[in-house]
């Protein structure tokens, strides 16, 4: 059985990480990893990760607040299964979100990303939008695509470990993390995207990631710095033969 791991980041969200955690233990499979990496919560955050029962529960707690790309980064490079999850602490997994992105990666051994739409919710859980995926023009799959305009959203996407580990480190110029890891899936190999929500979105205006439409500024500096993590990357030679020899082919599996 192909096994997982997820990886959620924490800081101060003791409002909805007992509802998040439980969502996501739900979904879980034996074998399955949880690795959840606290950023110096002064919440009750660390006291609801210390009660939860799971056989392969890994719990990394940062000495200095180091932000959330790092945070993730922390986790990442623990991370053991086949296949990894990116988690924030605030959304809620739909029932059966493990096991439909994993079958897309059994299905195809060239498949390096899968990525499902979500219901956009407030921090009451009611919907604000029963599509994320719509409010960005819709999911494309393709390199230069997500460059002007993201639509990798890591709390809806999973990646085998072998782009993790090319991926990583990730780089300082790079915007966020779900951007860098998902331009880099899409150059070795396959991106299935799933037009089911398959999570619940939490939008409460306390997230830890960004939603707000960024102004031009932003979205030219973003972008000048993707460019920029592109050619850091490429200065590590495992990157670069990673990069190079793969022969990515459009491809979306839509269910």
């Amino acid at each position: 059985m192909t096994t997982i791991s997820v990886v959620v980041a924490t800081y101060n969200g003791e409002r909805f990480l007992q509802a998040q955690l439980d969502s996501i233990l739900a979904c879980l499979r034996a074998g399955d990893e949880l690795i959840v990496v606290d950023d110096c919560s002064t919440d009750r955050t660390r006291e609801i990760i210390a009660a939860v029962r799971w056989p392969n529960l890994v719990v990394l707690r940062n000495s200095v607040n180091r932000g959330v790309r790092a945070t993730f980064e922390i986790g990442l490079r623990r991370a053991r299964g086949e296949i990894v999850f990116l988690s924030d602490q605030d959304d809620l997994w739909v029932p059966g979100k493990r096991d439909a992105l994993v079958a897309e990666f059994e299905k195809d051994p060239r498949c390096t990303v899968v990525v499902s739409d979500a219901l956009v919710i407030d921090g009451d859980g009611r919907v604000i939008e029963p599509s994320f995926m719509h409010t960005r023009g819709e999911f494309r799959e393709g390199f230069f695509s997500n460059f002007v305009r993201n639509r990798f959203l890591g709390c809806a996407m999973a990646l085998r470990r072998s782009v993790v580990q090319v991926a990583l480190p990730i780089p300082k110029v790079a915007p966020m993390h779900d951007i860098w890891l998902g331009l880099v899936g899409t150059r070795m190999g396959t991106v299935r995207y799933l037009d089911r929500p398959y999570l619940q979105y939490r939008r409460h205006g306390g997230n830890l990631s960004p939603a707000t439409r960024r102004g031009w500024a932003r979205v030219i500096a973003w972008r000048v710095g993707l460019l920029l993590a592109l050619a850091q990357g490429l200065l590590r030679p495992e990157f670069r033969a990673a990069i190079l020899r793969a022969r990515p082919s459009r491809s979306v599996s839509r269910a």
